[in-house]
Formats: structure tokens, sequence, C-alpha cells
């Protein structure tokens, strides 16, 4: 290896290759590791900049790292990227004819690819092997990196044989480093990949699995949940992927989405694979702003400008859901992630389970299903329940999830713990939950009495609570690490040494006990009116610097992240670059984009500046926009600016029209703006008086205007 490159020289070279200002936590000492050819298992969380792990040491190194990647249309993608960060990496896959193939490795041998990207498969064919061979001696081989590194391990949540084959490259390229990378993994999967890929006492960092720019939410599926979806799409500047259980159930959604003027359509392994391939550019490239799709969609999608997932159905387990909403908000900017719950979706997918003919499937399907409920379920800190099934610790409270920011009161529930517990501890630790609520509550089923749990002490002492409120204190025990549960299909309920705390009357445990909700704003309430004057005040060059961007995408025919991230056109409409020299100075802005993009971006800013008219939103319409963001219904606005209904109807509907005002919910309920959006549809939106003639006088002109205004705004 050359000599040692200090610190200082490398984040020249991330500001010059990616445009990044400094390193994200982990990632130097990372990249220093793998530049002293150390083994590495990077366990990071999406979005958290596992790739420049190992793609920055790739450039540094001589010789060419081949990258192996488990799906074509990722591979495709990154290769893409790098390309726009003027980085020579190259793919080979089936999806390229002979000469393709000939001009790519013939580039490789001459030494002018730095990143390789391709196929387990294609990798491990003799032909391809004996290519390696060919590269080692001619351009050396820097580095090996295994992405989506899971996949290697059978106890992981998408195993592939054929990457257990991999080990063989260890074999024979014994002295070239290996980086195995992944989002997910348990501390079980994270030893299944070091032994199946034969690491060397790898370096290993600890980075938490927490994406703190998400917001978790559960929403009682009922009815009216299309209703709710559908004004969270509404209201959200950005695409969003929206995940159901079956096909005909996202034929559905994306129909009635369609039919409700968003643009949206179905991923699914029912439709041929043209159009899958189709439908998914349109994602990518922002001509549609919402997928919805089975779980098979999203593996191969490197969008960081996600900014809701919605799961429409059950996730298949806990691990899943951290997977599937983790590809939201991957630029680091808040995103959305909502799961719609019920017990009849539960009934549903157990349903299911209990058809999987193999016993030891089912049963690892069932306590997936169970942490599942856990989850949906839980009254604690979301965030803390997705943690701790990583093994995590986290102190609760996070800010960020409707448990946290709409907290049920709790109640001290230290003597029907110890009760618990205790019960744990009679049965000698042998048992699940369910068994141990059937002893509490003086069951004298089959399997109670076949243990004589009915000769218990702790037979019937907990008779004057329901099944549910026992799971509900069981989870809260388990959620708080007071009670641990084996993950090897059994869930067994084990003591550890906080549960002898309890019994010895030296820790009290307080639960949250669900209470009637108020309904909720996915951000739960946290917008400062001071942060949505900011917003105001940059969004119309944002949405410019967003056009401009979309127009060159489209002449290039890539998606429109990659010329630059959403998080650097809102730092480019806050800064107002004037010049080159401005513009370079902003994070997201390497050398190769700033030479390839920078006048244009450029001179978007300068002319937007020049023609903005520098006077704000009139007095009186800013002093209604601050009454609504302040939370005051219709007619406490009135009240407040001693105007009619009729005028302040007027202003919200210009705010409306202008951007500044996203939902009227408040206003008008979903279900009268569905009735008015149908009368638009059909009479048009030219005229109120038609339209209130047609809804009959139970509809106010001032509902039908503010809806009229929506209609507007969205259609343009």
């Amino acid at each position: 290896m050359n000599s040692p490159i200090q610190f200082n020289s490398l984040e020249e070279k991330l500001k010059h290759f990616f445009g990044f200002d400094s390193f994200r936590p982990g990632q130097k000492e990372i990249i220093q590791a793998a530049l002293a050819n150390r083994d590495l298992l990077v366990v990071m969380p999406t979005g958290g900049g596992k790739s420049v792990c190992f793609q920055l040491p790739a450039l540094l190194k001589p010789g060419l790292t081949v990258v192996v990647s488990p799906l074509i249309a990722l591979m495709q993608d990154q290769v893409q990227a790098l390309l726009k960060n003027g980085i020579q990496a190259t793919f080979l896959n089936s999806s390229l004819d002979w000469h393709q193939t000939r001009s790519r490795t013939a580039a490789i041998l001459k030494g002018k690819i730095k990143l390789l990207y391709v196929a387990p498969e294609k990798l491990l064919s003799e032909n391809f092997l004996a290519f390696l061979q060919q590269v080692n001696s001619q351009v050396g081989i820097a580095g090996l990196a295994i992405d989506e590194a899971h996949c290697v391990s059978e106890w992981g949540h998408d195993f592939r044989p054929e990457y257990r084959q991999l080990r063989q490259l260890r074999e024979v390229y014994p002295l070239v480093p290996i980086c195995a990378l992944t989002a997910t993994a348990t501390a079980r999967v994270r030893q299944d990949i070091i032994e199946q890929l034969a690491l060397r006492q790898p370096y290993f960092p600890t980075a938490s699995f927490d994406r703190p720019n998400l917001y978790y939410e559960v929403r009682q599926k009922h009815q009216y949940s299309y209703r709710e979806i559908l004004q969270q799409v509404k209201k959200t500047d950005g695409s969003g992927i929206i995940y159901c259980l079956s096909r005909k159930k996202v034929e559905e959604i994306a129909f009635r989405l369609r039919q409700d003027r968003v643009k949206a359509l179905p991923y699914h392994a029912g439709m041929s694979a043209e159009e899958r391939t189709a439908n998914q550019t349109s994602f990518l490239r922002d001509d549609i702003q919402v997928i919805v799709a089975t779980i098979a969609f999203g593996m191969g999608i490197n969008k960081p400008d996600v900014r809701f997932v919605i799961h429409y159905d059950l996730p298949r387990s806990l691990e899943n859901y951290y997977q599937e909403a983790g590809r939201a908000g991957r630029d680091g900017d808040t995103a959305n992630c909502w799961l719609f719950f019920s017990y009849g979706d539960v009934a549903k997918v157990k349903y299911l389970i209990e058809k999987k003919p193999d016993l030891n499937e089912q049963r690892l399907a069932l306590q997936q299903l169970r942490q599942v409920i856990d989850y949906g379920a839980g009254t604690e800190c979301r965030r803390r329940i997705l943690l701790a099934y990583f093994g995590e610790d986290f102190p609760g409270n996070c800010g960020k999830c409707d448990n946290c920011l709409n907290p049920d009161p709790k109640e001290d529930w230290t003597i029907e713990a110890q009760m618990f517990l205790s019960c744990v501890a009679r049965c000698q630790q042998k048992f699940g939950m369910m068994h141990i609520i059937d002893v509490l509550r003086g069951s004298r089923n089959k399997k109670v009495m076949q243990y004589n749990h009915h000769l218990l002490s702790t037979h019937g002492i907990g008779k004057d609570k329901s099944i549910d409120a026992w799971k509900m204190l069981g989870r809260s025990l388990l959620h708080q690490g007071l009670l641990t549960e084996t993950t090897d299909g059994y869930s067994v309920l084990k003591l550890n040494e906080y549960s002898w705390e309890v019994l010895r009357k030296q820790r009290a445990v307080k639960i949250a006990v669900p209470s009637k909700k108020k309904s909720r704003d996915c951000h739960g309430g946290s917008d400062r009116v001071a942060e949505e004057t900011r917003r105001i005040e940059v969004d119309a060059l944002f949405q410019r610097l967003r056009n401009l961007r979309k127009r060159i995408a489209d002449e290039q025919g890539i998606p429109p992240y990659m010329i630059f991230a959403d998080s650097t056109l809102k730092l480019m409409a806050f800064q107002q670059p004037q010049s080159l020299a401005d513009l370079a100075q902003l994070s997201g802005v390497g050398d190769y984009k700033l030479a390839y993009y920078g006048e244009q971006f450029v001179a978007e800013t300068i002319g937007h500046c020049r023609e903005r008219n520098q006077a704000s939103l009139s007095d009186t319409l800013q002093l209604t926009l601050q009454l609504y963001q302040a939370g005051f219904s219709f007619k406490e606005i009135a009240d407040q600016r001693h105007f009619s209904t009729g005028t302040i109807a007027s202003h919200l509907a210009q705010l409306i029209e202008l951007g500044l005002i996203r939902e009227i919910d408040r206003f008008v309920t979903p279900e009268r703006q569905e009735k008015i959006e149908k009368a638009i549809a059909s009479l048009g939106h030219d005229l109120l008086r038609p339209l209130r003639e047609f809804l009959g006088e139970g509809y106010s002109y001032d509902e039908i205007r503010l809806v009229v205004a929506c209609w507007r705004r969205d259609s343009r």
C-alpha cells in the first residue's frame, strides 16, 4: 500500500469526489481501516453512508475493487451515480450484449476502471473467475466489497444460497481484504456473516441502528384508512412508497390514488418485467409521486428523497419493517413511516402461516408475527421497541414517534409485574407468554393441567385482569428490558437481573395504559411557526431549482437525485449562491458536478433573485396564515380578525393556491372534501354557484371555495 493518507487528505478527496464537507459518524474510522487492508463488517442503517466506506478507499488504492451486488437494477443505479461524480466505475451482468461486455472488460484490463459491480452468480462463474485472475495479474485486485451481506445468512430476512459460495473468494485471494456491508443484522446474523465469508479479525464498528430523521407512527386500520393515506400523500411535497400484502390490494390502492389525481403506479410480481422496470423508472425519475408495491419492491432502489413509507398491511417481520420503512429519508431529511395495524390483519397472516407445511418455518413465522404485534400494539417508544430487536438499548422518549409525542398516562403496575415474573419463575422459565397468562387467569386448559400448573401458588391470582391487560404488561416488561424472550422460534420467557430486582421490590414498574388519543398530525405538532415562515421564504426558489434539475435529468435520461440531492437544492435555496465559488462551498457539490452543472444552477438562482418581488405576503394574508399555523379554527380566525368567514375563506384559498397551506381537514371533513371533489370532477371549478346547486344547501360556499383551491393547486 502507498504511504498512509492523512485525514486532511481524506477530507479533500471526500469533497472532490462526493461533494461532502465532512464524514458521517463512523465513516472516517472505517475508511482508515480499509486503507490499512483490514477485513471489515460494516453494519450501518440505510442512509448512513455505507457505500462511501468502500468507494473512497477504492479510489485511493491501486488496482480494481470488485463489488458484489445482488440486483441488476441496484448495480446499474449505483454505477450511474458514480459516473455522475466523475468516478470510473462499471458493471458486468446479463443486461449487456457481447460488444458492451468486451468493451468493459478491455477497459478493466487497461486499468481504467476503479470499481466493478457484479452479481454473485456472475462472479462465481468459471469464465469470470478466470477473468479475475487475469485482472489480478495485470492491474491487481484492491479489495472485495460484498453489499447486502445479510443475504449470506440463513437467519437473515433475505437469505440467498449463492452468497454462501462467496467464501471461495477468500480461498482464491487470501491477501485481498473483504468488506461486508449490510443495513440490518442481528447479533446472530453478524456472527454468521463473519463465519460464512471467513473474515479475519474484521474491524467491526458498532454503529447505531437508529434513524433519527424518521418519524414512526402506528394507526388503527379501519374503513377510512384510505382517506388518511390520501391526505398524507396530498400534503407531502415528495415521493413515497405504500406497501401492501397482496397484488390485488396494490392494484386497488394505485387505481384509487390515480382516481384522486395522485400520480401513482403499481409494482408486484404479477406484472411483466418490462412493466415493473418502466414503473420503477418513472418513480426514480419523479414522473410519479407514489409507487404502491408488494414487499418485493425496494431492494434495488437507491432513491434518497423518499418522504414517506406507508405499510397498509402488516410486514412479514420487524426486521423487514425496519428495512422497508428505512427506504424513507435516506438523504437525512425528515420522513414519515406509518403502519396500519388491526387484529383482523393479524388473523389473516396467522392463517397463512398455519398453512405452511414446515413446522419449523411455522414456528419462526409466528414468533416474527408476535414481534410485529408487540410493535403495533406497544405503548412504549416505537424507536425503543424497534432498536431492542437488534439488541440496542434506547433510553426512550425519542420525540419522533406517536407514543412519545402523544403518550398514554403511566400507571404503577409493580404488583402485577411481580405476579407475572413470579409465575414465569414458578413455571421454571420454560413457557411463552400465553401460557403464563393462562396460569395467572386460572385456566384449566389441557396444557396447564398436563404440567400441574393449576397447583402453583400463582394459578388464578390474576383472574381480575383481562388477557389483553396481561399481554400489555408482558410486552411492556419485554420492551423495558425487565424480561427477555428467546429468539429461536419458541418465544420462551426468561428472567434477567432486572426481573429479580422487581421481584425483590428493588425496582418499580410503570407502564403506559392506552387511552383515547387525539387525532394527530404526522409530525406530532413539532413544526414551529418560525420554521414554516422560513420554509415559505425559500420554497419558491427550491421548487424552481427542482424543476431545473428535472429538465436536465430528463434530457440525460437519469433520476433527478443523481444531479443534486434535495438537501443540496435546499441549501442552494437558502444560501442563494451568486457565483461558482459560492456554490462550491455547499455540501453535496463536488468538483465534477460543479464543473458539469454549476453554471446552470447559479444562473437559475441569480435569475430568481432578479425576478423576485421583494415584497412578501400582504400583512392581512400573513396574519391569517399565522393564526392558521397556530391551530385556530375557521370561526376563531374570523373572530380574531373581526372579518366574516367568507373573507377568511378567501384568504385561506389564496394561501392554499400559493402552496402555503397543505391540508384543510380542520375546516372541511375528509368525507365532505371527497363529495365536493366528485362534484368538481363532474362540473369543473370555474364557478362556485353550479357546485353549490349540485351539492345542496348542506354545503357552504366557504367549504367549496377551500376544496376548489386545493383542486387548483394540485392540478398544476
